[in-house]
Protein backbone atom coordinates (compact mmCIF):
# COMPACT_ATOMS: atom_id res chain seq x y z
CA UNK A 1 0.00 0.00 0.00
CA UNK A 2 1.35 3.41 -0.89
CA UNK A 3 1.45 5.98 1.85
CA UNK A 4 1.76 9.68 1.32
CA UNK A 5 3.80 11.50 3.78
CA UNK A 6 1.20 14.14 5.56
CA UNK A 7 2.43 17.82 5.12
CA UNK A 8 4.09 19.58 8.23
CA UNK A 9 1.17 22.35 8.15
CA UNK A 10 -1.84 19.57 7.87
CA UNK A 11 -0.17 17.78 11.42
CA UNK A 12 0.06 21.26 13.00
CA UNK A 13 -3.77 21.30 12.59
CA UNK A 14 -4.66 18.07 13.54
CA UNK A 15 -2.41 18.49 17.10
CA UNK A 16 -3.97 22.19 17.29
CA UNK A 17 -7.26 20.80 16.78
CA UNK A 18 -7.08 18.02 19.42
CA UNK A 19 -5.27 20.87 21.85
CA UNK A 20 -7.91 23.08 21.05
CA UNK A 21 -10.60 20.54 22.68
CA UNK A 22 -8.69 19.02 25.63
CA UNK A 23 -7.83 22.59 26.72
CA UNK A 24 -11.64 23.59 27.05
CA UNK A 25 -11.98 20.90 28.83
CA UNK A 26 -8.94 20.51 31.15
CA UNK A 27 -9.01 24.52 31.89
CA UNK A 28 -13.08 24.48 32.53
CA UNK A 29 -13.71 25.14 36.52
CA UNK A 30 -16.36 26.13 38.89
CA UNK A 31 -17.07 29.61 39.24
CA UNK A 32 -15.96 30.24 42.95
CA UNK A 33 -13.03 32.53 42.74
CA UNK A 34 -13.39 34.34 46.20
CA UNK A 35 -13.01 37.71 43.82
CA UNK A 36 -15.93 36.44 41.57
CA UNK A 37 -18.50 38.08 43.39
CA UNK A 38 -17.66 41.47 44.03
CA UNK A 39 -16.13 41.53 40.43
CA UNK A 40 -19.93 40.98 39.55
CA UNK A 41 -21.47 42.93 42.12
CA UNK A 42 -19.24 45.78 40.79
CA UNK A 43 -19.65 45.18 37.45
CA UNK A 44 -23.95 45.14 38.12
CA UNK A 45 -23.39 48.82 39.45
CA UNK A 46 -21.69 50.30 36.78
CA UNK A 47 -24.50 48.81 33.89
CA UNK A 48 -26.98 49.79 36.30
CA UNK A 49 -25.39 53.55 36.82
CA UNK A 50 -24.17 53.85 33.60
CA UNK A 51 -20.36 54.78 34.51
CA UNK A 52 -17.46 53.23 35.85
CA UNK A 53 -17.53 53.09 39.78
CA UNK A 54 -14.79 55.13 40.86
CA UNK A 55 -15.38 54.97 44.62
CA UNK A 56 -16.03 51.96 47.29
CA UNK A 57 -19.85 51.23 47.87
CA UNK A 58 -19.56 47.88 48.95
CA UNK A 59 -18.08 48.47 52.30
CA UNK A 60 -18.17 50.22 55.60
CA UNK A 61 -14.55 50.68 56.42
CA UNK A 62 -13.61 52.49 53.51
CA UNK A 63 -17.33 54.06 52.43
CA UNK A 64 -16.73 56.73 49.69
CA UNK A 65 -12.94 55.95 49.29
CA UNK A 66 -11.67 56.27 46.26
CA UNK A 67 -11.31 52.96 44.27
CA UNK A 68 -8.98 52.45 41.23
CA UNK A 69 -10.95 50.24 38.67
CA UNK A 70 -8.14 48.58 37.09
CA UNK A 71 -10.58 45.91 35.94
CA UNK A 72 -13.32 47.72 35.14
CA UNK A 73 -13.96 46.29 31.73
CA UNK A 74 -13.55 42.77 32.70
CA UNK A 75 -16.22 43.49 36.02
CA UNK A 76 -18.66 44.58 33.06
CA UNK A 77 -17.99 41.72 30.90
CA UNK A 78 -18.15 38.68 33.82
CA UNK A 79 -21.55 40.29 34.68
CA UNK A 80 -23.28 40.57 31.37
CA UNK A 81 -22.39 37.04 31.04
CA UNK A 82 -23.95 36.15 34.26
CA UNK A 83 -27.17 38.18 33.80
CA UNK A 84 -27.37 36.82 29.88
CA UNK A 85 -25.83 33.02 29.69
CA UNK A 86 -25.74 32.06 33.72
CA UNK A 87 -22.89 30.66 35.35
CA UNK A 88 -22.57 28.07 32.66
CA UNK A 89 -21.40 30.63 29.86
CA UNK A 90 -18.97 32.54 32.17
CA UNK A 91 -17.20 28.98 32.80
CA UNK A 92 -17.10 28.45 29.19
CA UNK A 93 -16.30 32.19 28.32
CA UNK A 94 -13.01 31.98 30.71
CA UNK A 95 -12.12 28.56 29.07
CA UNK A 96 -12.08 30.08 25.80
CA UNK A 97 -10.11 32.60 26.30
CA UNK A 98 -7.71 30.45 28.80
CA UNK A 99 -7.40 28.33 25.93
CA UNK A 100 -6.86 31.32 22.86
CA UNK A 101 -3.39 31.79 25.31
CA UNK A 102 -2.53 28.23 25.03
CA UNK A 103 -3.06 27.93 21.60
CA UNK A 104 -0.93 31.23 20.81
CA UNK A 105 1.75 29.44 22.92
CA UNK A 106 1.66 26.06 20.77
CA UNK A 107 2.04 28.19 17.82
CA UNK A 108 4.88 30.09 19.20
CA UNK A 109 6.64 26.57 19.49
CA UNK A 110 9.15 25.09 17.06
CA UNK A 111 9.59 21.73 15.93
CA UNK A 112 7.43 18.68 15.98
CA UNK A 113 4.00 19.36 16.22
CA UNK A 114 3.17 16.17 18.66
CA UNK A 115 6.14 17.39 20.55
CA UNK A 116 4.65 21.01 20.53
CA UNK A 117 1.22 19.99 21.63
CA UNK A 118 2.26 17.84 24.55
CA UNK A 119 4.38 20.43 26.08
CA UNK A 120 1.48 23.22 25.64
CA UNK A 121 -0.78 20.55 27.47
CA UNK A 122 2.59 20.28 30.17
CA UNK A 123 2.47 23.75 30.49
CA UNK A 124 -1.41 23.98 30.79
CA UNK A 125 -1.36 21.43 33.76
CA UNK A 126 1.43 23.55 35.20
CA UNK A 127 -0.64 26.53 35.47
CA UNK A 128 -3.72 24.71 36.49
CA UNK A 129 -4.06 26.67 39.82
CA UNK A 130 -4.36 29.91 38.04
CA UNK A 131 -7.10 28.68 36.26
CA UNK A 132 -10.72 30.29 36.67
CA UNK A 133 -12.95 32.90 35.92
CA UNK A 134 -11.12 35.58 36.86
CA UNK A 135 -9.46 39.36 34.90
CA UNK A 136 -6.21 38.00 35.63
CA UNK A 137 -7.19 35.12 32.51
CA UNK A 138 -7.04 38.48 30.21
CA UNK A 139 -3.29 38.96 31.45
CA UNK A 140 -2.40 35.38 30.33
CA UNK A 141 -3.63 35.41 27.23
CA UNK A 142 -2.56 39.18 26.33
CA UNK A 143 0.83 38.14 27.60
CA UNK A 144 1.08 35.21 25.16
CA UNK A 145 -0.47 37.87 21.96
CA UNK A 146 2.44 40.31 22.67
CA UNK A 147 4.95 37.54 23.05
CA UNK A 148 4.03 36.48 19.33
CA UNK A 149 3.82 39.59 18.00
CA UNK A 150 7.59 40.25 19.10
CA UNK A 151 9.12 37.79 18.60
CA UNK A 152 7.00 38.02 15.00
CA UNK A 153 8.05 41.70 14.55
CA UNK A 154 11.31 40.53 14.10
CA UNK A 155 11.16 39.74 10.78
CA UNK A 156 7.90 41.71 10.02
CA UNK A 157 8.15 45.07 11.80
CA UNK A 158 4.65 46.32 10.77
CA UNK A 159 3.89 43.61 13.27
CA UNK A 160 4.74 46.05 16.51
CA UNK A 161 1.96 48.44 15.45
CA UNK A 162 -0.63 45.73 16.79
CA UNK A 163 1.07 45.73 20.26
CA UNK A 164 -0.73 49.87 21.14
CA UNK A 165 -3.95 48.44 20.58
CA UNK A 166 -3.64 45.03 22.44
CA UNK A 167 -2.09 47.07 25.53
CA UNK A 168 -4.93 49.79 25.40
CA UNK A 169 -7.68 46.82 25.77
CA UNK A 170 -5.30 45.50 28.75
CA UNK A 171 -4.60 48.00 30.75
CA UNK A 172 -8.52 48.40 31.15
CA UNK A 173 -9.17 44.66 31.54
CA UNK A 174 -6.67 43.90 34.60
CA UNK A 175 -3.54 45.46 36.18
CA UNK A 176 -1.23 43.10 34.82
CA UNK A 177 -0.78 45.33 31.80
CA UNK A 178 2.72 46.11 33.49
CA UNK A 179 3.68 42.83 32.69
CA UNK A 180 3.27 43.41 28.96
CA UNK A 181 5.95 46.63 29.71
CA UNK A 182 8.16 44.34 31.63
CA UNK A 183 8.52 42.19 28.93
CA UNK A 184 9.43 44.41 26.28
CA UNK A 185 12.16 45.88 28.00
CA UNK A 186 13.61 42.42 29.22
CA UNK A 187 13.11 41.89 25.48
CA UNK A 188 15.03 45.37 24.27
CA UNK A 189 17.66 44.40 27.13
CA UNK A 190 18.24 40.92 26.43
CA UNK A 191 18.42 41.93 23.10
CA UNK A 192 21.11 44.83 23.61
CA UNK A 193 22.86 41.72 25.57
CA UNK A 194 23.50 40.03 22.93
CA UNK A 195 25.49 42.23 20.97
CA UNK A 196 27.22 43.35 23.85
CA UNK A 197 28.97 39.12 24.08
CA UNK A 198 29.04 39.21 20.55
CA UNK A 199 26.16 36.98 19.40
CA UNK A 200 24.26 39.19 17.76
CA UNK A 201 26.01 42.27 15.54
CA UNK A 202 24.56 45.69 16.69
CA UNK A 203 23.74 46.94 13.48
CA UNK A 204 21.04 44.32 13.25
CA UNK A 205 20.31 44.49 17.03
CA UNK A 206 19.92 48.42 17.08
CA UNK A 207 16.97 48.54 14.96
CA UNK A 208 14.49 45.94 16.46
CA UNK A 209 15.39 47.73 20.50
CA UNK A 210 14.59 51.16 18.74
CA UNK A 211 11.17 49.58 17.16
CA UNK A 212 10.52 48.07 20.61
CA UNK A 213 11.64 50.62 23.39
CA UNK A 214 9.50 52.89 21.05
CA UNK A 215 6.69 51.09 21.23
CA UNK A 216 7.28 50.84 25.18
CA UNK A 217 7.04 54.13 25.11
CA UNK A 218 3.96 54.70 23.15
CA UNK A 219 2.58 51.62 25.68
CA UNK A 220 3.38 53.84 28.74
CA UNK A 221 2.05 57.20 27.34
CA UNK A 222 -1.17 55.21 26.50
CA UNK A 223 -1.77 54.17 30.72
CA UNK A 224 -3.88 57.07 31.17
CA UNK A 225 -6.58 56.20 28.64
CA UNK A 226 -8.51 54.40 31.39
CA UNK A 227 -11.48 55.99 33.84
CA UNK A 228 -8.90 55.75 36.78
CA UNK A 229 -6.35 58.52 34.76
CA UNK A 230 -2.94 58.25 36.14
CA UNK A 231 -3.50 56.91 39.14
CA UNK A 232 -3.02 53.39 37.22
CA UNK A 233 0.78 54.06 37.24
CA UNK A 234 1.11 53.71 40.76
CA UNK A 235 -1.23 50.63 41.15
CA UNK A 236 1.00 48.00 39.97
CA UNK A 237 4.00 48.92 42.31
CA UNK A 238 1.53 49.66 45.34
CA UNK A 239 0.03 46.13 44.89
CA UNK A 240 3.63 44.97 44.73
CA UNK A 241 4.77 46.74 47.98
CA UNK A 242 2.07 45.37 49.85
CA UNK A 243 3.19 43.13 52.64
CA UNK A 244 -0.24 42.06 54.08
CA UNK A 245 -1.62 41.16 50.37
CA UNK A 246 1.71 38.51 50.09
CA UNK A 247 1.14 36.76 53.61
CA UNK A 248 -2.73 36.42 53.26
CA UNK A 249 -3.72 35.98 49.98
CA UNK A 250 -3.22 32.49 48.58
CA UNK A 251 -1.80 33.26 45.20
CA UNK A 252 0.90 35.55 46.30
CA UNK A 253 2.34 33.04 47.81
CA UNK A 254 5.20 30.61 46.54
CA UNK A 255 4.61 27.35 45.23
CA UNK A 256 4.85 24.30 47.66
CA UNK A 257 5.93 21.53 45.68
CA UNK A 258 4.47 19.20 48.24
CA UNK A 259 1.43 19.49 47.37
CA UNK A 260 0.60 17.68 44.29
CA UNK A 261 -0.47 20.64 42.36
CA UNK A 262 2.71 22.23 42.19
CA UNK A 263 4.57 18.43 40.67
CA UNK A 264 4.17 19.85 37.38
CA UNK A 265 5.82 23.25 37.72
CA UNK A 266 8.38 21.41 39.08
CA UNK A 267 8.53 19.27 36.17
CA UNK A 268 8.52 21.98 33.49
CA UNK A 269 11.42 23.38 35.56
CA UNK A 270 13.52 19.78 35.89
CA UNK A 271 12.75 19.87 31.45
CA UNK A 272 13.85 23.10 31.39
CA UNK A 273 16.92 22.89 33.35
CA UNK A 274 17.93 19.39 31.69
CA UNK A 275 16.99 20.65 27.86
CA UNK A 276 19.54 23.89 28.34
CA UNK A 277 22.18 21.87 30.47
CA UNK A 278 21.87 19.54 27.10
CA UNK A 279 21.57 21.69 24.22
CA UNK A 280 24.39 22.22 22.02
CA UNK A 281 22.38 25.55 20.91
CA UNK A 282 23.23 28.66 22.49
CA UNK A 283 19.82 30.60 24.38
CA UNK A 284 19.49 34.19 22.51
CA UNK A 285 19.53 37.46 25.69
CA UNK A 286 16.50 38.50 24.47
CA UNK A 287 14.59 35.22 24.98
CA UNK A 288 16.86 34.48 28.59
CA UNK A 289 16.38 37.51 30.02
CA UNK A 290 12.67 37.47 30.43
CA UNK A 291 12.66 33.75 30.75
CA UNK A 292 15.34 33.82 34.19
CA UNK A 293 12.61 36.83 35.60
CA UNK A 294 9.38 35.16 34.91
CA UNK A 295 10.61 31.75 36.85
CA UNK A 296 11.95 34.46 40.11
CA UNK A 297 8.52 35.54 39.77
CA UNK A 298 6.84 31.82 39.86
CA UNK A 299 9.09 30.56 42.22
CA UNK A 300 8.27 33.90 44.12
CA UNK A 301 4.41 33.25 43.85
CA UNK A 302 1.76 31.07 42.43
CA UNK A 303 -0.17 34.16 40.42
CA UNK A 304 3.17 34.25 37.98
CA UNK A 305 3.37 30.59 37.01
CA UNK A 306 0.89 30.89 33.96
CA UNK A 307 3.32 33.65 32.40
CA UNK A 308 6.94 31.19 33.35
CA UNK A 309 5.27 28.79 31.71
CA UNK A 310 5.03 31.12 28.28
CA UNK A 311 8.76 31.53 28.27
CA UNK A 312 9.74 28.16 29.37
CA UNK A 313 7.59 26.09 27.04
CA UNK A 314 8.60 27.81 23.49
CA UNK A 315 12.27 27.38 24.84
CA UNK A 316 12.17 23.07 25.98
CA UNK A 317 9.99 22.48 22.59
CA UNK A 318 13.01 24.26 20.49
CA UNK A 319 15.68 22.97 22.07
CA UNK A 320 14.26 19.74 23.18
CA UNK A 321 14.12 17.48 20.10
CA UNK A 322 17.30 16.69 18.63
CA UNK A 323 18.08 14.54 15.49
CA UNK A 324 18.84 10.90 16.37
CA UNK A 325 16.81 10.99 19.98
CA UNK A 326 14.52 9.20 20.38
CA UNK A 327 11.35 12.06 20.54
CA UNK A 328 13.10 12.93 17.07
CA UNK A 329 13.09 9.39 15.80
CA UNK A 330 10.49 8.51 12.37
CA UNK A 331 8.21 6.02 12.48
CA UNK A 332 6.51 4.45 9.24
CA UNK A 333 3.42 6.76 8.24
CA UNK A 334 -0.07 5.03 8.47
CA UNK A 335 -2.12 4.65 5.51
CA UNK A 336 -3.34 8.38 5.38
CA UNK A 337 -7.45 6.85 5.37
CA UNK A 338 -6.59 5.59 8.57
CA UNK A 339 -4.81 8.67 9.85
CA UNK A 340 -7.81 10.99 8.94
CA UNK A 341 -9.86 8.39 10.89
CA UNK A 342 -7.66 8.33 13.94
CA UNK A 343 -7.34 12.12 14.19
CA UNK A 344 -10.99 13.43 13.20
CA UNK A 345 -12.39 10.68 15.39
CA UNK A 346 -9.80 11.99 18.28
CA UNK A 347 -10.85 15.24 17.75
CA UNK A 348 -14.76 14.43 17.46
CA UNK A 349 -13.98 12.69 20.85
CA UNK A 350 -12.49 15.71 22.79
CA UNK A 351 -14.92 18.08 21.35
CA UNK A 352 -17.59 16.06 22.99
CA UNK A 353 -15.93 15.85 26.34
CA UNK A 354 -15.14 19.41 26.52
CA UNK A 355 -19.49 20.49 25.87
CA UNK A 356 -20.38 17.65 28.04
CA UNK A 357 -17.80 18.72 30.85
CA UNK A 358 -19.06 22.71 30.56
CA UNK A 359 -22.45 20.91 31.02
CA UNK A 360 -21.54 19.12 33.98
CA UNK A 361 -19.88 22.07 35.79
CA UNK A 362 -23.12 24.12 34.98
CA UNK A 363 -25.07 21.40 36.94
CA UNK A 364 -22.79 20.78 39.85
CA UNK A 365 -22.57 25.05 40.58
CA UNK A 366 -25.09 25.70 42.82
CA UNK A 367 -23.23 22.56 44.67
CA UNK A 368 -19.96 24.06 44.45
CA UNK A 369 -20.64 27.07 45.50
CA UNK A 370 -22.33 25.49 48.85
CA UNK A 371 -19.21 23.51 49.32
CA UNK A 372 -17.34 27.00 49.39
CA UNK A 373 -19.61 29.31 50.64
CA UNK A 374 -22.66 29.75 53.48
CA UNK A 375 -25.75 29.47 51.55
CA UNK A 376 -27.85 29.10 54.16
CA UNK A 377 -26.68 31.67 56.39
CA UNK A 378 -26.68 34.13 53.94
CA UNK A 379 -30.18 33.08 53.51
CA UNK A 380 -30.98 33.61 57.04
CA UNK A 381 -29.03 37.46 57.11
CA UNK A 382 -31.48 38.32 54.01
CA UNK A 383 -34.35 37.36 56.18
CA UNK A 384 -33.28 40.04 59.46
CA UNK A 385 -34.80 43.30 59.57
CA UNK A 386 -31.71 44.97 60.88
CA UNK A 387 -28.19 45.24 60.34
CA UNK A 388 -25.23 46.50 57.80
CA UNK A 389 -21.98 46.18 59.11
CA UNK A 390 -20.46 42.67 58.40
CA UNK A 391 -17.88 41.28 59.41
CA UNK A 392 -17.47 38.24 57.37
CA UNK A 393 -14.63 35.69 57.10
CA UNK A 394 -12.16 37.19 54.40
CA UNK A 395 -12.68 34.53 51.80
CA UNK A 396 -16.16 35.39 52.07
CA UNK A 397 -16.82 39.09 52.02
CA UNK A 398 -16.85 38.98 47.87
CA UNK A 399 -19.79 36.73 48.28
CA UNK A 400 -21.46 38.38 51.21
CA UNK A 401 -21.07 42.15 48.78
CA UNK A 402 -23.28 39.81 45.70
CA UNK A 403 -25.56 38.41 47.68
CA UNK A 404 -26.31 40.70 50.69
CA UNK A 405 -25.64 44.47 49.31
CA UNK A 406 -26.52 46.72 49.19
CA UNK A 407 -27.62 46.97 52.42
CA UNK A 408 -25.32 44.89 54.25
CA UNK A 409 -21.88 46.25 53.69
CA UNK A 410 -18.84 44.39 54.71
CA UNK A 411 -15.81 44.83 56.67
CA UNK A 412 -13.33 44.01 54.16
CA UNK A 413 -13.24 41.34 51.24
CA UNK A 414 -10.77 40.43 48.30
CA UNK A 415 -10.03 43.98 47.24
CA UNK A 416 -7.03 44.10 49.02
CA UNK A 417 -5.70 47.41 47.41
CA UNK A 418 -9.00 49.32 48.84
CA UNK A 419 -8.59 48.34 51.94
CA UNK A 420 -4.50 48.32 52.73
CA UNK A 421 -2.82 46.82 55.27
CA UNK A 422 -3.46 48.48 57.90
CA UNK A 423 -7.19 47.67 57.85
CA UNK A 424 -5.79 43.62 56.72
CA UNK A 425 -4.17 43.53 59.52
CA UNK A 426 -7.00 44.48 62.06
CA UNK A 427 -9.04 41.83 59.81
CA UNK A 428 -6.45 39.30 60.44
CA UNK A 429 -6.00 40.20 64.33
CA UNK A 430 -9.63 38.43 64.64
CA UNK A 431 -10.28 36.34 61.66
CA UNK A 432 -8.69 33.17 61.43
CA UNK A 433 -7.09 33.17 64.56
CA UNK A 434 -7.97 35.65 67.55
CA UNK A 435 -4.66 37.79 67.77
CA UNK A 436 -4.49 40.90 71.07
CA UNK A 437 -6.94 43.61 70.22
CA UNK A 438 -9.50 41.77 68.11
CA UNK A 439 -12.56 43.06 70.40
CA UNK A 440 -11.15 46.42 69.99
CA UNK A 441 -11.36 46.00 66.26
CA UNK A 442 -14.83 45.14 66.31
CA UNK A 443 -15.93 47.33 68.86
CA UNK A 444 -13.70 50.25 67.30
CA UNK A 445 -15.93 50.21 63.97
CA UNK A 446 -19.33 49.29 65.65
CA UNK A 447 -19.68 45.87 64.00
CA UNK A 448 -23.66 44.11 64.14
CA UNK A 449 -23.04 41.35 62.78
CA UNK A 450 -20.24 38.73 61.89
CA UNK A 451 -20.49 35.65 59.90
CA UNK A 452 -17.49 33.16 59.93
CA UNK A 453 -16.97 29.68 60.58
CA UNK A 454 -18.30 27.80 63.41
CA UNK A 455 -14.64 26.39 64.11
CA UNK A 456 -12.71 29.71 64.20
CA UNK A 457 -11.73 30.96 67.29
CA UNK A 458 -13.86 34.56 67.09
CA UNK A 459 -16.64 32.61 66.93
CA UNK A 460 -16.08 30.18 70.17
CA UNK A 461 -14.95 33.37 71.88
CA UNK A 462 -18.17 35.11 70.96
CA UNK A 463 -20.07 32.59 72.02
CA UNK A 464 -19.25 33.45 75.54
CA UNK A 465 -19.28 37.03 75.14
CA UNK A 466 -21.97 38.63 76.77
CA UNK A 467 -22.42 41.52 74.02
CA UNK A 468 -23.41 39.26 71.33
CA UNK A 469 -25.72 36.33 70.72
CA UNK A 470 -25.71 33.45 68.60
CA UNK A 471 -28.31 33.96 65.64
CA UNK A 472 -27.80 30.91 63.23
CA UNK A 473 -25.61 28.24 62.98
CA UNK A 474 -24.68 24.98 61.20
CA UNK A 475 -21.70 23.17 60.20
CA UNK A 476 -20.20 25.86 58.03
CA UNK A 477 -21.20 29.55 59.05
CA UNK A 478 -22.14 30.76 62.55
CA UNK A 479 -24.03 34.26 62.72
CA UNK A 480 -23.42 36.38 65.84
CA UNK A 481 -25.34 39.68 66.36
CA UNK A 482 -24.46 42.43 68.55
CA UNK A 483 -27.00 42.86 71.23
CA UNK A 484 -26.65 46.56 71.19
CA UNK A 485 -24.27 49.27 69.04
CA UNK A 486 -23.22 52.60 69.55
CA UNK A 487 -26.42 53.34 67.14
CA UNK A 488 -28.98 52.19 69.68
CA UNK A 489 -27.22 53.70 72.60
CA UNK A 490 -27.07 57.21 71.18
Amino acid sequence: MITRKIPSWRKRVVFGAVLFFGLLAMTAKPAVDPDLWWHLRAGQWMVENGRVVHHDYFSFTRAGSAWVSHEWLAEVIFYEIWEHAGPGGLIAFSSLVTTLGFLVLYGRCRGKAHWAAALTALGATAAAPSWGARPQMFTFTLASILLWLLERGEERPWILLWIPPLFLLWLNLHGGFALGLALMALYAAGLAGESMVGTTPWAESRAIITRVLAITLVCMALVPLNPSGRELYRYPLDTLRSTEMRMRIVEWFAPDFHRWMYLPLLLVVLLLVTVLAGSRARIKGRTLLPLLFTAVAALDAVRHIPIFVLLAIPVMAALGVRPGSPLGQRRAPLPRTATTIINGAAVTLLAAFAMAHWIELTREQPAEEAAHYPPRAVAFLQQQPEGERLFAYYDWGGYAIWKLGPRYRVFADGRADLYGDELLRESSQTVPQIRAGWEEVLDRWDVETVLVPPSTAVAQALMINGGWSLAYRDQQAAIFIRKSTKRDKS
